[in-house]
């Protein structure tokens, strides 16, 4: 997983509640279980206006022009600016995948759905938990004729944009994990001499666990 590095990023504003994965990537799409390729179908039937399959041209496709992510003022946004409850419905970890593929390493939102929250955190994607005014503030800051740039500073747990700036929490060993570049697996192979250390114990003290019978 890439470590997350400070950046400046333009904000896109998704004025919508209630936003579920389906939505996010729907179900057609979930036929790969690679991280990546995703990012062209992201919020599909909202961003197309015919009805989008799996190895479409999108490029022959005809677009929303009303759909934020075609506003051309947010062209290579990095950071999502939400309304509560962001990622309701199903658990499917294509919904971040399909996030993080088209570029977004920040969501904003009031709240998150809890599953789809832990799951930004593992695909290298900083889930922020704002309160309603302060979201408030930032649509207003983000829909005017000039996009909304922001500073993202993890390690200080801070985001400006101007003269604004505003701290924020997260939890401290999930920080770690991002600032690390550590997933699930890069956890787990952190501690990657204690495993084969395990493993040859257990070949000596139960050889038929590993076929050798003798």
């Amino acid at each position: 997983m890439e470590k997350f590095k400070t950046f400046n990023g333009v904000v896109c504003p998704l004025d919508r509640s209630n936003v579920d994965t389906d939505a996010i990537i729907p179900k057609q799409f979930l036929k790969s279980i690679k991280r990546s390729g995703f990012g062209p179908n992201l919020f599909d039937e909202w961003r197309y206006l015919d009805h989008g399959e799996p190895g479409m041209d999108n490029s022959n496709r005809a677009v929303n022009p009303d759909f934020v992510l075609n506003d051309p003022r947010y062209r290579g946004a990095q950071i999502l600016l939400a309304r509560e409850n962001f990622g309701c419905g199903s658990s499917r970890e294509h919904a971040p995948w399909a996030l993080a593929d088209y570029g977004f390493r920040v969501i904003l939102a009031p709240s998150f759905a809890d599953i789809f929250f832990n799951n930004c955190f593992k695909n290298g994607i900083l889930p922020i938990v704002l309160e309603d005014k302060v979201i408030d503030d930032l649509f207003r800051m983000a829909t005017v004729d000039k996009a909304l740039e922001m500073r993202v500073d993890l390690s200080q747990q801070l985001l400006t944009a101007g003269g604004w700036q505003r701290n924020f929490e997260v939890d401290a060993f999930r920080m770690h994990c991002l600032l690390n570049g550590l997933d699930d697996i890069g956890l787990t192979l952190q501690r990657i001499d204690e495993i084969r250390a395990y493993e040859a114990r257990r070949r000596v003290e139960a050889p038929w666990l590993f076929g050798n019978r003798s």
